[in-house]
């Protein structure tokens, strides 16, 4: 025979005595609030503790965040490349270092978002650009980190003849390429016509200029607001062999283009008559 203790909550029996977990009743199956006709079923529903609120675990959280397959050094200075797109050994040193000696695993780490590192130690320059024969599936264009932006007629004037000024001192032997502002000025004049303009603008031309900063093809003289330096960056964006052609086509273009603006100076103009003058 078995029967309950309601304090000690203990089932006590022959030679046996064992402790039950507290639990309740359940209040609609209660044999003294059942509903009649119903069946009397007794079950047990245990009382459980109420959860506290619990802060999810984030995705790697709890791990070590040290552990990667680059070194420190690789990391910091893979993440500065990444965020400025270049790297110049005179102004970053440490970090164009740092590019440089790992730049086997800095390469297989860009490789998997479709990204490249183009070091030139000579010219102390590290720049980030897109892969060159990115793989990618059938009929579907590699996507890009490096976002593309189309130049304008006026803009693409003024980088090939920044890159013709730096091509001809370069060969001349000079390390740093500077140029005055007036003297690209005095450069744009002969493709003007293509700019559908016949006289220099400096407003746009100095707007021009701070484009080309942003993107790291000019920097900045200290001191001198009237004067700039050409970086090396410009050779990589374009080449002298594409510049010949270029010069060649823009040429021609501009000397049609100057024709047509002179044609036109010599149209007769109807008055408000109509008549011929």
């Amino acid at each position: 025979m078995h029967y309950t203790n309601q304090k000690r909550r203990t089932v006590v029996g022959v030679g046996c005595e064992a402790k039950i977990p507290d639990v309740r009743l359940s209040a609609k199956t209660h044999p003294t609030r059942a509903r009649p006709g119903r069946e009397h079923r007794l079950f047990f529903r245990p009382r459980f503790q109420r959860r506290r609120n619990v802060t999810p675990l984030l995705v790697g959280e709890g791990t070590d965040t040290t552990a990667g397959r680059l070194p420190s050094e690789a990391r910091r200075a893979l993440v500065e490349l990444m965020r400025q797109g270049v790297v110049f050994a005179e102004t970053r040193r440490l970090v164009f270092d740092a590019l440089c000696a790992h730049r086997a695993l800095i390469a297989d780490h860009l490789a998997d978002m479709y990204l490249r590192v183009l070091i030139d130690e000579p010219a102390g320059l590290a720049l980030l650009l897109s892969a060159e024969n990115a793989s990618a599936d059938e009929g579907d264009e590699a996507p890009s980190l490096i976002s593309r932006r189309t130049l304008t007629v006026y803009d693409t004037l003024l980088l090939i003849v920044l890159r013709k000024h730096f091509l001809d001192r370069e060969t001349a032997g000079d390390v740093r390429i500077r140029i005055d502002v007036a003297q690209i000025e005095a450069l744009l004049i002969p493709f003007l016509p293509l700019a559908a303009s016949t006289s220099s603008d400096r407003k746009k031309l100095n707007g021009a200029l701070e484009s080309m900063k942003k993107r790291r093809i000019l920097t900045a003289v200290r001191g001198e607001d009237e004067r700039v330096e050409i970086s090396p960056v410009i050779r990589y964006v374009v080449n002298a062999e594409y510049l010949e052609r270029l010069l060649e086509e823009y040429r021609r273009l501009a000397s049609a283009a100057a024709m047509n603006i002179e044609d036109s100076d010599d149209i007769d103009v109807p008055d408000s008559d109509g008549d011929d003058v």
